[in-house]
């Protein structure tokens, strides 16, 4: 069994970090020189402020195991296994396409139910996209158009810049291989899915037929390992979509709210308004 991977925005624990100083220094401030009723509102402010810093930045992230996907939101988690993870993009943020229910390994069109989580633990900046195809595409107007220097040759005129390929920036480069990385194993998790359910399809039609006159055996099966796969009158028993589900590869999508960021939003809000009222 691998180590669960953690995927989270830099940015977002470096804000946290610094919040949480700033709250901390600001507490210590007011319990040496604050005396008065203002002080005590400052102070249920910033236990507010350290409560959003929490839910926005500390909470969200992206946790993939061996069974399935993890996102974590910051009021609400969302977990699916692997297998009903259809796809996996980046539009400003990262975005789960999921596709769950009927038979394990069914294309993500004939599932029951579809849904898009949206992680806010990885953002994606397509405005430095955007621009960087907007040059491109102006060269190579300018390029058919026939004007000298369009194509970044030598013929450049004196003290023109030449034109250079937009470097991709680290966090899109990091939220592209984030994406990469998800994708290959939902891809061999459902993979992985279809060929369990296609397991007992073949079984089923390279069994041989009992012979006239006698009655089909209740079950047929080995034993490998201490686990029995074989195939029984009326149905077959596969042992591989067994498998399959007792890992967690097709567990359908649940969504949950946190308890424990909605205290961190309501119980100062609550203390907040009770100071202010006092």
């Amino acid at each position: 069994m691998e180590k669960p991977l953690t995927f989270r925005s830099p940015t977002a624990v470096v804000i946290w970090v610094v919040v949480l100083l700033f709250v901390v220094g600001n507490w210590i401030d007011l319990a040496v020189q604050g005396r008065d009723h203002l002080s005590v509102v400052a102070a249920a402010s910033l236990l507010l402020g350290a409560g959003v810093a929490y839910v926005t930045a500390q909470r969200p992230r992206i946790i993939a195991d061996d069974a399935g996907l993890t996102v974590r939101n910051p009021l609400r988690d969302h977990r699916i296994g692997w297998a009903g993870v259809a796809e996996i993009d980046v539009v400003d943020l990262l975005r789960v396409h999921c596709a769950w229910g009927g038979p394990p390994g069914a294309p993500p069109a004939e599932r029951e139910h579809h849904k898009i989580i949206s992680a806010w633990a990885i953002h994606y900046s397509r405005r430095r996209q955007f621009a960087a195809e907007a040059r491109a595409r102006r060269t190579a107007r300018r390029s058919a158009m026939g004007f000298p220097g369009a194509g970044g040759g030598r013929d450049l005129p004196y003290g023109t810049a030449r034109p250079r390929h937009e470097p991709v920036s680290a966090p899109e480069a990091e939220a592209q291989k984030v994406v990469k990385l998800l994708q290959a194993r939902a891809t061999a998790a459902r993979a992985e899915a279809v060929w369990a359910n296609s397991t007992p399809e073949t079984a089923a039609t390279e069994a041989v037929p009992p012979a006239a006159g006698t009655e089909p055996a209740a079950a047929v099966g080995t034993t490998a390992g201490g686990t029995t796969a074989g195939t029984t009158a009326g149905g077959t028993t596969a042992g591989g979509t067994t498998a399959v589900a007792t890992r967690g590869l097709t567990e359908p999508l649940t969504s949950t709210w946190s308890r424990r960021a909605l205290a961190a939003l309501l119980i100062p809000a609550l203390i907040l308004l009770i100071v202010v009222l006092l």
